[in-house]
């Protein structure tokens, strides 16, 4: 605000720089959609490490192989992750205590069958005949207490609403007693909870885009960068009509899918020819063959697993390491845990897949078990695709949404040429620091360029409120042959 000057005197007016910031957004954020224990369902759950997982979707299961794709994403370097768990029927577990109160486990599912509780009335009034206390536990050891719950629903301590609020365990889902009709309990157990009474399909894991179900769940959550949908048993795999639905959600989204081989590709040649059947798509990746490793549910026996999630955590490992503009893939790019593969591939074979954008999973002496490919399906040779490479993909994404976000300011400014130079100055700065990270190839002027004036904003945008920038940049992209050419000196060699 401008300084009025009523007095003769030295005035101070601070002016603002008019640079807004624009910061980077997360680049590895992985979903996960499947079974699980228990967990509420078609709701994205943000957890942060596999004991958050264990905590509030059960743990591993041999009915989710989504809790172990789950699993290998940590176990492989990632640090977030979105949980959406369906089911086909769960039923929670329930008990009526009679004519008093009804008592749900959270979540459908058996585990909910491990639940008990009971009620005393060492309340903070025992004059009080409105409060009681409420005591649960599980199998597993987890226990929650709930003091001074009150029957009378103006109040603030109103039993179903603390409860819903607090409780991981149960709802409460009705309350029909009347002053000191809840009487002192034993401990009593919830029953008839059930995991549902087939797998769940493709209907389930696509959802409804309307009621939010699903896939489309992930509506409600803000942003996710990377999306694996593991198989739904260990003898089935994802219909291609489900993976071309998630994949147009991941390019609405500016996601991306990672994709499992089909475990019926048991050789070279079953995957040379499952790929060429595929749509290629810039938005998805490719991984081929499937884990070997030890399960220890079953005395950790050797047993195939999908490596949608642990290829995950080498994405978010790398980011954090050296930036999204690095291929996720190299020596690098080491699978933890990993025993083994399902079909072990020679360079020869290697060489094949990759010209067909399969990225494939190798074992090398010293180096162990790696991820050795980094394009999108997209990046068959004989596609010429410019977004071939899965880093200049990423790459892309990562610039379309942090520009997205960072100029929500611009909205409704007057479009002339000092809104136009805000904007210049504001992406430049955004841009020359993914250039000082390295993120570009070739010098200043020749790695990236904004440009938003006259020339892309004419008068008859301006008429139409509309004000255009263009960004432009140079992507790194992976050195995936490296020729070594030496040539030996004939004769005497002087020392």
């Amino acid at each position: 605000m401008p300084v009025q000057t009523t007095y003769p005197g030295v005035y101070v007016e601070e002016i603002p720089s008019g640079v807004k910031t624009i910061s980077g957004v997360s680049t590895s954020i992985a979903a996960f959609i499947g079974s699980a224990k228990k967990g509420h369902e078609n709701e994205p759950t943000t957890i942060f490490n596999y004991g958050d997982y264990e905590r509030a979707f059960g743990g591993l299961s041999d009915d989710s192989t989504m809790s172990f794709a789950v699993r290998d994403f940590f176990q492989n370097g990632g640090g977030e992750a979105i949980i959406v768990r369906v089911s086909n029927g769960a039923i929670a577990a329930t008990l009526a205590i009679a004519g008093e109160i009804t008592i749900n486990a959270s979540s459908g599912g058996e585990w909910g069958d491990g639940i008990s509780f009971w009620v005393d009335h060492d309340t903070k009034d025992t004059t009080d005949n409105t409060l009681f206390n409420l005591h649960v536990e599980h199998a597993d050891g987890q226990v929650e207490h709930f003091l001074n719950l009150s029957i009378v629903e103006e109040s603030p301590n109103y039993a179903i609403n603390v409860v819903k609020q607090k409780s991981s365990l149960i709802v409460i889902d009705s309350l029909d007693a009347r002053p000191s009709e809840i009487a002192d309990t034993a401990k009593v157990s919830l029953a008839g909870g059930g995991n549902g009474t087939v797998p769940i399909t493709d209907t389930e894991v696509l959802g409804s885009d309307t009621n939010k179900t699903g896939l489309y769940a992930l509506e409600k959550a803000d942003i996710f960068n990377l999306l694996c949908i593991p198989p739904y048993n260990n003898n089935n795999d994802i219909q291609a009509g489900t993976y071309e639905t998630a994949m147009g959600y991941c390019k609405k989204r500016r996601a991306v899918l990672l994709r499992d081989a089909p475990s019926s590709w048991g050789n070279m040649q079953q995957a040379i020819d499952g790929v060429k059947a595929m749509n290629p798509d810039n938005y998805s990746a490719l991984y081929f063959p499937r884990l070997l490793k030890p399960n220890p549910l079953k005395n950790n026996q050797i047993e195939e697993f999908v490596p949608c999630g642990a290829v995950a955590g080498v994405l978010a490992r790398t980011d954090t390491e050296r930036g999204i503009w690095k291929a996720p893939a190299g020596t690098e790019a080491k699978l933890s845990g990993v025993s083994g593969f399902s079909v072990p591939l020679t360079d020869q074979e290697n060489g094949k897949l990759n010209q067909l954008g399969v990225n494939c999973l190798r074992s090398f002496p010293v180096y162990g078990k790696v991820v050795w490919g980094a394009r999108t399906l997209d990046g068959a040779d004989v596609l010429a695709s410019e977004w071939k490479y899965l880093p200049v993909r990423r790459t892309a994404l990562y610039i379309e949404e942090s520009l997205f976000r960072g100029l929500k300011w611009v909205v409704f400014e007057p479009n002339d040429e000092p809104l136009w130079g805000q904007i210049r100055m504001n992406v430049g700065a955004f841009m020359h620091n993914m250039f000082r990270q390295g993120a570009f190839q070739g010098q200043k002027k020749e790695a990236y360029f904004v440009k938003c004036d006259s020339e892309t904003t004419t008068q008859n945008d301006i008429n139409l409120g509309v004000v255009n920038i263009v960004v432009g940049f140079a992507p790194l992209k992976p050195a995936e042959f490296v020729v070594l050419k030496i040539q030996q000196i004939a004769g005497q060699i002087d020392v």
